[in-house]
């Protein structure tokens, strides 16, 4: 018997506005047609990366009205008067570490009734994350630094992202562009990163191990890439060990501060948690010595493993300076600053490739277990449930209270 299921998506109602979205409208096709009894309506949208149009022209329904849905399926947090009682819905909804802005609506979440998946706590047997949209924050952030370098100096200029309708549009603007002798310096191995790397190699610019990057001059740019065991060793032993780290992190040292003196662009795109020593300090950051001009906090945890983060820029206005002696924000491209990008919404400057990722790789991972009714992956992500926080999350009941 084939199972039937209503899915809705909705429309991004959070503010700053999103316009990425869980399905494309040709995902939505092959859903409903590999899948027959799935039946799939789109809330209308304006601001969405995907018109309307091209929804209706792919045979999906739009309709304003999604109380006939079973799942609903969103990016970003959801206004509080929007959450339909008594619904399941997916989405980012950025509770699992507390996070006092959306305590609000977690205690609506729960007084509605509501079953909420979290595309964050999705993950693979061997705890990898499934979801996300990281190597587009890498590739826009990537690219955000370096135009911002660019503009500082007045070497190079490049195009903005958002300028482009697509990732092919924006590796066309690279052809010809002649980069400086400048060195990068990347953090991270993850999705990120793995964004930051596809722009080196679309600009050419050439890797160089650590140890010779740290010690080298070049006539042509260069980057080097510094994972997680070449940046944080266990004060006891100098080792690395992932499990170790992400259970104890208190218990390791930060290596990274040779690199502020051999680097003029820092690419951060490390994994970040309250008790891992930051990349650097503030003291670091006011000595002669602070070679680093752009820092593009890509992971941007605000005041996190760059200390000088001090909060998010937008797609319009992206970057803006901190004086390094003083510790305040100032206008872009001080001479007493150093230049930093930080936005909590890289991808949305390619939505349509960025969305175009996360479906399928929600469609290869994630939409059978939906189906199931009875997954474990999808058990496990699921933060609350008939009114009460999951076993797995409830930890979150202090929070939830307001303590």
């Amino acid at each position: 018997m084939t199972k039937k299921l209503h899915l809705g998506l909705i429309r991004e109602e959070k503010v700053p506005h999103d316009n990425r979205v869980a399905f494309t409208p040709l995902q939505c096709k092959w859903i409903m047609t590999h899948y027959p009894g799935v039946t799939i309506t789109v809330q209308p949208s304006t601001g969405r990366c995907f018109s309307d149009e091209e929804y209706r022209t792919a045979g999906v329904q739009l309709a304003e009205d999604l109380s006939d849905c079973e799942v609903l399926l969103g990016i970003k947090e959801i206004p509080t008067d929007k959450l339909l009682a008594g619904k399941t819905y997916l989405f980012f909804s950025h509770t699992k570490k507390k996070q006092p802005h959306n305590r609000g609506m977690l205690q609506a979440i729960l007084e509605k009734n509501i079953t909420l998946i979290d595309y964050e706590c999705l993950v693979h047997e061997d705890g990898q994350r499934i979801l996300g949209f990281g190597f587009f924050a890498g590739v826009v952030g990537a690219h955000n630094g370096l135009l911002a370098y660019g503009e500082r100096t007045g070497t190079f200029k490049f195009k903005r992202v958002h300028e482009c309708r697509d990732f092919r549009e924006l590796i066309t603007h690279y052809f010809g562009v002649k980069i400086p002798p400048i060195k990068i310096v990347a953090t991270g191995s993850g999705r990120v990163t793995a964004g930051i790397l596809e722009v080196m190699g679309l600009l050419g610019i050439k890797y160089i191990p650590p140890e010779e990057f740290l010690i080298n001059s070049y006539a042509y740019p260069v980057y080097t890439q510094l994972k997680a065991g070449e940046l944080y060793l266990r004060k006891t032993d100098k080792t690395y060990s992932r499990e170790d780290f992400h259970a104890h992190p208190e218990n390791y040292d930060c290596k990274f501060l040779p690199y502020v003196t051999a680097s003029d662009i820092l690419m951060n795109g490390i994994y970040w948690d309250k008790n891992i020593e930051p990349l650097f300090s503030w003291a670091d950051l006011a000595k002669d010595n602070f070679r680093i001009r752009v820092i593009a906090d890509i992971t941007d945890d605000a005041q996190g493993s760059i200390p000088c983060n001090l909060g998010d820029g937008t797609i319009e206005e992206p970057v803006y300076d901190v004086n390094r002696f003083t510790q305040q924000k100032l206008p872009p491209f001080h001479e007493e600053g150093v230049t930093m990008m930080c936005v909590g919404n890289l991808p949305n400057e390619l939505p349509r490739d960025a969305s175009q990722y996360f479906g399928d790789q929600l469609m290869k991972f994630v939409f059978d277990e939906l189906m199931k009714g009875d997954s474990k992956m999808i058990a496990k992500a699921t933060i609350a449930k008939g009114g009460r926080l999951t076993e797995e999350y409830a930890y979150l009941g202090e929070y939830v209270e307001g303590k």
